[in-house]
């Protein structure tokens, strides 16, 4: 059970992020000042930079737990790999997991939007997307044994999911609603998947 030290860390945390994320939403992230944030989050300057060293650190917070997911499903799984990521996946389509990208909350598309449309939050999502495949290829190569299959199905697995959360954030952000989009992304994941064994 987590003490209540790390817990009023973390709700520091969730508070500087959401305080963050209100003002890029509204003003634009390039507009808003570190010092905006620490203001409208009642901390100082020093203390906003304790928690968090760069304002992109300030949005990715938000999809911080999802980090090396992959390499983790893979580590627990007892199966093959490629089953146990695709198993993951269609069990984030049913629950509309927000990074499936079949989650039509106006706040989620809305984060979606100002990660996707801000070149400073792209660029570091990019950098998330190669730290977990890095990570994933690594669990891989420890199961199939050879590290250029590893990072060949470590690139492909996770840019199959990649392209299928943005398909879905798309129709989305076009107006379909998640339970109409399911079945069509149910379809589309199952292609991908069996495409990679």
């Amino acid at each position: 059970m987590t003490g209540l030290r790390e817990r009023k860390k973390q709700q520091t945390y969730d508070a500087l992020s959401q305080a963050a994320i209100e003002l890029f939403l509204e003003h634009g992230f390039d507009q808003v000042a570190v010092a905006d944030i620490a203001a409208a989050a009642d901390v100082s300057k020093p203390t906003l930079f304790k928690y968090f060293p760069t304002k992109e650190d300030l949005v990715m917070h938000r999809i911080a737990d999802h980090r090396q997911e992959a390499a983790r499903i893979v580590a627990a799984a007892s199966g093959p790999p490629v089953r146990a990521l695709r198993e993951h996946f269609l069990a984030g389509l049913a629950d509309r997991e927000p990074t499936t990208g079949l989650n039509d909350r106006p706040q989620v598309l809305a984060y979606y939007r100002l990660v996707f449309t801000t070149p400073a939050l792209a660029t570091r999502l990019r950098q998330f997307m190669d730290a977990d495949e890095r990570a994933l290829a690594g669990v891989l190569g420890d199961v199939l044994g050879v590290d250029l299959e590893a990072e060949l199905l470590a690139a492909e697995v996770l840019s199959a999911q990649r392209i299928l959360a943005y398909r879905n954030w798309l129709t989305i952000s076009g107006g379909q609603s998640a339970t109409a989009r399911y079945p069509a992304a149910v379809a589309e994941a199952e292609t991908a998947f069996a495409r990679l064994g």
